[in-house]
């Protein structure tokens, strides 16, 4: 009860301090504040637009509103200390230091003409320290040592290629005048769990996918909203690694929640919709 009882705390904290960033990113026009890097000469450099670029400079930029926000709720902020390491953050009570919580960035941009759907994200590995939760490898603190785990995203536009001039040097006194890379960037929370899908999120690695469409995304209804965070977390842990045999004899591995459902005996009914868009996957 107690833990619980943490959790709505932490969570009640970090989604008002989330609410407030739009407020110091965002120019009233809905353009990122942050315009270019500049050098010694006082010369405006246009960032590039490439998705992991603007994924690090966003973490950076708020960065500092992190250090106060853990500063507010008496929680240490440990930083993960290699670079594939999981999470990017981790929140450690000053008076409990027990009580964790894990937080990772996740950054992803609108598709074009289907602005309901974004391009998705990873949340995480499903391999040794998911499956093995006193494992430390790849994480900063075992996986079962963490209260809750948060996904800190942020979704928002691309700027068309036809506005941006990645060779372009600006003066400072030019700096209103620079398009940014990115616009209209809205933020959001949730536990992991509830915004997965039940597919991988990168190619052969083994890392977890989110749902790609955005209303779900904000509202934290993902695949396994209804039915858990236990079959979330069974499911991952045993992602291909159950065979069944099929009526016509064949054998098929188990890679979709309804087959995994139906296998465990659950309620197919819980299942939320995974809405079929082809989208990738971003950081």
């Amino acid at each position: 009860m107690a833990i619980e009882h943490s959790r709505e705390t932490f969570e009640t904290a970090l989604r008002r301090f989330v609410e407030s960033l739009a407020s110091h990113t965002e120019q009233p026009n809905g353009q990122w504040t942050v315009k270019g890097f500049i050098d010694a000469f006082r010369n405006v450099y246009t960032i590039s637009s490439d998705t992991k670029i603007v994924s690090k400079i966003l973490e950076i930029h708020i960065f500092p509103l992190m250090l106060k926000f853990a500063s507010d709720n008496r929680y240490k902020l440990v930083l993960a200390t290699h670079q594939n390491y999981y999470p990017d953050i981790s929140f450690v009570s000053e008076q409990d230091e027990t009580l964790r919580f894990a937080v990772d960035f996740k950054t992803t941009y609108r598709i074009r003409g289907r602005e309901q759907f974004c391009n998705g994200f990873t949340l995480g590995s499903h391999g040794t320290y998911f499956v093995d939760r006193t494992s430390t490898k790849n994480i900063q603190f075992p996986y079962a040592s963490y209260a809750a785990h948060y996904s800190l995203g942020i979704i928002y536009d691309r700027a068309s290629e036809a506005t941006i001039d990645e060779t372009a040097v600006y003066g400072i006194e030019q700096l209103e005048s620079i398009t940014s890379v990115i616009s209209n960037l809205q933020f959001f929370v949730a536990e992991k769990w509830r915004i997965a899908s039940d597919k991988g999120g990168s190619g052969n690695t083994a890392n977890i996918g989110s749902i790609n469409y955005i209303p779900d995304i904000i509202a934290g209804r993902g695949m396994f909203s209804t039915l858990g965070e236990e079959w979330f977390d069974d499911y991952w842990m045993n992602f291909g690694r159950i065979t069944v045999v099929q009526p016509d004899g064949e054998t098929k591995v188990v890679r979709d929640l309804p087959s995994f459902v139906t296998y465990r005996g659950g309620d197919l009914s819980l299942i939320r919709k995974r809405y079929t868009f082809k989208g990738g996957s971003g950081e």
